[in-house]
């Protein structure tokens, strides 16, 4: 079937919902109990058509409440639309006596919160998954300072994880002849190096050694999901600013790079946040680079360290540290330390394999990586290869990490086994030199010579 008859289908649906609820607005403001009621009335439709234009209308009404009453709606969902303790109690005697799939799976059904079924009726409208990703947005925002809230959010995150399944997902290349309302997108959710403007923009897109690719979704339209920028290299960058500004020394034609390094990975919509995407968008892309440039060897992340300062400003703290490791790492509350050549030497010295021991052995809570970018890369499989010093000497990139930069490595070969191994045992895939750094911090901390 044509697609674009198709598309031209879903645009027809979308402006006539939209003129619906412009038509059905009264221009007063509704309350949480009002949309309440809009919900119990929808869960309680037969009809697909109706159910439709109720869902539409629940809809506008959430989008007009206030942060005070989509915080009571929330409550009301959490008290009035989960599942029914007693009937869930009589559907498991009657699987105790039968033990038969029947019994099963009423079980099943009766366990399923009501909220679920709200939230897939919600979604009948054209744009109602939008609409629900908006709402997840909100209660997340609102999920720290209420602990109740998080059996809706567990309700989001299952059928979002269903809707958002990756063979729903379209991969596309993003250039300077994408259309500019989603250029526009890509400027205000980049969230690792910041787009200054539309120069800023055309010199990340436009250059030959340059690519971005982004994931989107047939029920959200021109809303991408999370995209990546890539930079085409000889051998593996250590430092973003000549990527960031457009020197291109290294590689003037993409025939003669060798590597292509993901330098920008943005995650566009907070409320699927916990669904990944970012696994499947590397994979992805990198077999379409591979189709593109066969000639390419490595694939490699050029990626930031958030919180490494303030696990390094922590650390400083320990009295039981050595005192010349200490008195060595005073030297980073220098002014523009990172300018003097023979200060910047001295910090390199410990603060590198500082580094590497807060990537490697510093765990969270459920025992994996502390930092979160490298729980990520690690996570889909690749090996944590190289810091890099002064990878990122803009403002953010020294308050965030002191200045440094990490490439983790996709060995194709590799991705299945370091993914297996981290997710059993949570073991982190290293280089040798990455190995030797942490060596060296354990006898900084002992106070012996690292060599």
């Amino acid at each position: 079937m044509n697609m674009t008859f198709l598309q031209e289908l879903f645009n027809n649906i979308t402006q006539r919902d939209a003129l619906l609820r412009r038509r059905q607005g009264d221009g007063s403001t509704p309350d949480h109990a009002q949309l309440i009621r809009a919900c119990r009335t929808l869960l309680a439709s037969d009809g697909e058509a109706s159910s439709i234009a109720m869902a539409s209308r629940a809809l506008a009404m959430y989008a007009r409440l206030g942060d005070d009453e989509k915080r009571r709606f929330f409550e009301r969902l959490a008290e009035e639309f989960s599942a029914d303790p007693t009937a869930i109690d009589t559907a498991y005697a009657r699987y105790r006596e039968a033990r038969d799939n029947r019994s099963l799976q009423t079980l099943f059904d009766t366990c399923e919160p009501r909220r679920q079924e709200l939230l897939r009726r919600l979604n009948l409208p054209s744009d109602g998954t939008l609409a629900l990703v908006r709402m997840r947005e909100d209660l997340l925002r609102m999920l720290r300072d209420n602990p109740g809230f998080a059996a809706i959010d567990a309700d989001f995150a299952h059928l979002f994880g269903s809707w958002f399944n990756r063979g729903f997902l379209v991969l596309k290349r993003i250039d300077w002849n994408t259309p500019a309302s989603i250029l526009e997108k890509i400027i205000r959710y980049e969230a690792v190096h910041e787009i200054q403007d539309w120069d800023d923009l055309r010199r990340r897109l436009d250059a030959r050694d340059r690519r971005c690719f982004a994931f989107f979704h047939p029920a959200i339209g021109d809303e991408p999901l999370i995209f990546v920028e890539v930079a085409l290299h000889k051998g593996l960058p250590d430092r973003i600013q000549p990527i960031l500004k457009g020197e291109r020394h290294a590689v003037d034609d993409p025939d003669m790079a060798d590597a292509a390094a993901f330098f920008g990975i943005s995650n566009c919509q907070t409320g699927l946040r916990g669904i990944s995407f970012g696994n499947f968008l590397i994979k992805q892309v990198v077999q379409e680079l591979k189709q593109e440039l066969p000639q390419l060897k490595h694939f490699v992340t050029l990626s930031p360290v958030p919180g490494f300062a303030q696990w390094l400003a922590e650390l400083r703290n320990d009295a039981t540290l050595p005192p010349a490791l200490l008195e060595s790492l005073a030297e980073l509350d220098a002014p523009d330390w990172h300018r003097d050549p023979e200060r910047s030497e001295r910090l390199k010295a410990v603060v590198k394999p500082l580094a590497a021991r807060y990537l490697v052995d510093e765990k969270n809570a459920r025992g994996l990586p502390l930092n979160p970018v490298a729980r990520f890369h690690l996570g889909n499989g690749a090996e944590l290869h190289r810091i890099n010093w002064l990878g990122d000497v803009s403002p953010k990139g020294l308050k965030q990490a002191h200045g440094l930069m990490v490439n983790y490595l996709y060995v194709l070969d590799d991705i299945e086994r370091n993914h297996e191994n981290y997710t059993a045992n949570a073991t982190v895939a290293r280089s040798s030199e990455v190995r030797d750094l942490a060596r060296k911090a354990r006898k900084l901390a002992k106070g012996e010579t690292a060599k």
